[in-house]
């Protein structure tokens, strides 16, 4: 019975994942998407949507490394799409009288505006991205080399390059979490994320979903992004550590480790998808490093947020809690009512 009961324990990992936004926390399960803000008013506002993968439409995507690719991919729109949500359900874009510059975006973009301001947003982050994690770390690495050949007469090892270059990325990585998570905002968009892990935990432990037990479970999760991201540096140092660049032009090295990307993203998601399904001492050591890096971007929420994240877990899995299957089952029919009402000539 012992072994039974563990069995049914262990069927729950890796079965919902999330990710914060905008004061609220947005939970996956299969196709089911379900969004929770905490508006000003202190209503939690619910709404659900379905996500479909590619990867369930055609199953030769779910080819191992490619499918990591894929994953990022369909979790960078969804991400975008979800913070686009969560804005809109706060009335950010509401709260402050337009400036004559908003007016005229509006009036050009209409109801796309915050489409439109959300993938500029997204397209700059990408190029920051690319700037701060690919060119200034091989920049660095070129200098200090410059350097070396200054006093040494010779060059750093290729290897010794290679892992400056990662040791740098890394570093730039910390200092800039570090320097977000000093930011009001980005602190409250950290404790939702802490709420997620907590509630993801306590649901895949088996206890009860409340806030008593969420509190108890850890905030850190081996399959965050953070960790993922943390993973990828490392598999791109081990990745790239005897390739010899000497001799390489800059833009050809920039632009090889650009193309070696989807290969070390491909690594990345299937180690975090073994460490997220099968934990064991040789999985925690080499979830470890990502595992830190989650002190910085995940702090202990309070009970309101674990609320919240409890609400959007709850939706995502219907199936799992009839009262909430009750409730949407309540609302579509409330809203067939409306819609039938709104049709009658009468």
């Amino acid at each position: 019975m012992a072994k039974k009961e563990k069995k049914e324990k262990n069927c729950r990992l890796g079965k919902v994942g999330g990710q914060a936004v905008l004061e609220g926390v947005m939970m996956r399960s299969g196709d089911e998407i379900a969004l929770a803000v905490r508006k000003d008013d202190g209503t939690i506002d619910v709404k659900n949507s379905r996500f479909v993968s590619v990867r369930k439409k055609h199953k030769w995507t779910n080819i191992p490394l490619l499918r990591g690719c894929i994953n990022m991919v369909e979790m960078l729109k969804l991400s975008y799409g979800t913070l686009s949500d969560s804005a809109e359900m706060l009335g950010i874009d509401e709260t402050e009288e337009e400036t004559k510059f908003e007016k005229w975006l509006r009036k050009v973009f209409g109801d796309k505006l915050m489409t439109v301001v959300m993938s500029i947003s997204m397209v700059l982050a990408l190029f920051l991205s690319v700037g701060l994690f690919v060119f200034l770390p091989n920049f660095v690495t070129i200098g200090i080399n410059a350097l070396y050949h200054h006093f040494a007469q010779a060059d750093l090892h290729n290897v010794l390059q290679n892992v400056i270059s990662g040791v740098v990325r890394m570093i730039i990585f910390v200092v800039y979490l570090l320097l977000c998570s000093l930011m009001k905002d980005i602190r409250r968009t950290f404790e939702y994320h802490g709420a997620e892990h907590k509630t993801v935990a306590c649901y895949e432990s088996g206890m009860e979903l409340t806030v008593e037990n969420s509190r108890k479970c850890s905030r850190f999760h081996p399959r965050c992004g953070t960790s993922f991201i943390f993973v990828m540096m490392i598999i791109s140092i081990l990745a790239t550590a005897f390739v010899d660049w000497n001799g390489w032009p800059t833009w050809a090295i920039m632009l090889t480790k650009l193309g070696m990307l989807p290969v070390i993203v491909g690594i990345g998601f299937e180690f975090l998808m073994i460490a997220g399904k099968h934990p064991n001492f040789i999985t925690k050591a080499l979830s470890a490093p990502g595992l830190w890096m989650q002190r910085i971007t995940t702090k202990e929420p309070d009970d309101s947020q674990l609320e919240v994240a409890i609400m959007a877990i709850k939706h995502a899995m219907p199936d799992e809690f009839p009262e909430i299957a009750k409730e949407k089952a309540q609302a579509e029919t409330d809203e067939q009512a409306e819609g039938e009402a709104a049709s009658d000539p009468q």
